[in-house]
């Protein structure tokens, strides 16, 4: 059921994406794309909050679950302020960084960051408690909110910036993805003293989980914001075309890493095996990822024009390069998050490095698309290749241990 939610949510998404790229056009949708990439971002910032409230919703019971959650939900809400009067106070600068018409709409989207961090705890809670209904109906009202929201005000409001009402559909959609809200936990959590708590462990978790979701951000993202500052706006909205089509392989990813965490950590605290649990779920996005990857090979042209239109067809051949490109990411995806749930640190430090050293490639080599492109195969590939050695040097040490 979960799985069938979340695959409407991203159909979704993707009609959200697909139809302002052919409303707008390929420069005007480079500004909306922008916040869209922005939104990612900060999707990557909240799964830190929510994938630590998961871990110690399924730890912690009771009087310590109800403290937990009065401590995290404080930082949540504190970091929520200050990034988002970041992004107020420095609206002027990320206008002339990546030139926007106007600055009003990094305001409009930085007023929603407290919203985003304080739903991402109250996912995580239902994520880590596989309350999955719930936990699919908050994506659910988030996606369908922005998507009417946005259309009605791009309907009603012709003469208004399209990126301003673009980031207000943004904003005001994370209201809807606080629902189902728990109050009662809210209540409950009033009565306990944070001060009280033992919070080393829980905090170095959360920076451990912080600094991974930070080398995600690099990652998946940085390649949109390179092409948005190296690219002129024709070609930036092209290739953000190409990188929503070729993303595809990494939301469904994600929809077996929300499923995967919670039991490995279940297993892990009951003693029990928890690489059966793994080698499932990598077989699953790999057979995915093959099946996306000819997909795109064999009719790029036709994928193109079913999504965004004959406007956007001469990145038709790098469709299947992008699309392996975000494959192979996937995998390694799934190899990170299995041992960030372990609370195995390696992996992060690999994922940093490959991170900074796609910046690099992209930064040294940008003569063209489709060198962007090749320059991620090559990184995504290296980072594949050290998150497998990884795990065959601790599968081999867990052996020889037994």
């Amino acid at each position: 059921m979960f799985f069938v939610s979340i695959l409407i949510v991203n159909a979704g998404n993707y009609l959200y994406n697909l139809i302002l790229g052919r409303l707008l056009g390929p420069a005007a949708f480079a500004e909306a794309a922008l916040l869209i990439t922005m939104l990612l971002i900060l999707s990557f910032v909240g799964m830190t909050f929510q994938i630590v409230t998961a871990k110690y919703s399924v730890l912690y019971n009771g009087r310590s679950f109800f403290t937990f959650l009065k401590f995290i939900s404080q930082l949540a809400i504190g970091s929520g302020v200050l990034l988002g009067a970041a992004i107020v106070i420095f609206s002027q600068s990320l206008q002339n960084i990546f030139h926007t018409q106007s600055p009003i709409m990094f305001i409009v989207f930085g007023a929603g960051l407290p919203l985003y961090f304080l739903m991402s705890i109250n996912r995580g809670v239902y994520q880590g408690r596989e309350e999955f209904k719930k936990l699919s109906f908050t994506y659910k009202a988030e996606m369908f909110s922005r998507l009417f929201i946005t259309f009605a005000l791009l309907y009603a409001f012709s003469a208004i910036s399209s990126s301003l009402i673009v980031a207000a559909g943004i904003t005001v959609s994370l209201l809807f993805g606080l629902m189902p809200f728990q109050k009662k936990v809210v209540v409950n959590t009033t009565a306990f003293k944070v001060k009280d708590f033992d919070s080393k462990t829980i905090l170095s978790f959360f920076a451990l989980t912080a600094f991974y979701e930070f080398t995600q951000i690099i990652i998946n993202n940085s390649d949109i914001l390179l092409v948005k500052h190296y690219f002129d706006s024709e070609p930036a909205g092209l290739y953000a075309s190409l990188a929503l089509i070729g993303r595809v392989v990494y939301f469904v990813a994600w929809m077996f890493v929300m499923l995967m965490l919670p039991k490995v950590i279940r297993l892990k605290k009951e003693g029990k095996n928890t690489k059966g649990i793994l080698m499932k779920y990598v077989a699953y996005i790999a057979r995915l990822s093959a099946c996306i990857v000819l997909g795109a090979f064999l009719f790029p042209v036709t994928v193109v024009k079913l999504m965004f239109g004959e406007e956007y067809i001469s990145i038709a051949p790098l469709l299947w390069q992008y699309a392996l490109a975000t494959s192979v990411f996937a995998i390694a995806n799934i190899f990170a998050y299995y041992f960030l749930s372990l609370g195995q640190y390696v992996p992060v430090i690999l994922s940093a490095l490959l991170g900074l050293t796609q910046i690099a490639l992209i930064v040294l080599y940008h003569n063209s698309l489709e060198q962007v492109v090749v320059m991620q195969i090559i990184a995504m590939l290296t980072l594949l290749t050290f998150q497998l050695a990884y795990f065959f040097y601790q599968n081999r040490k867990s052996i020889q241990r037994s």
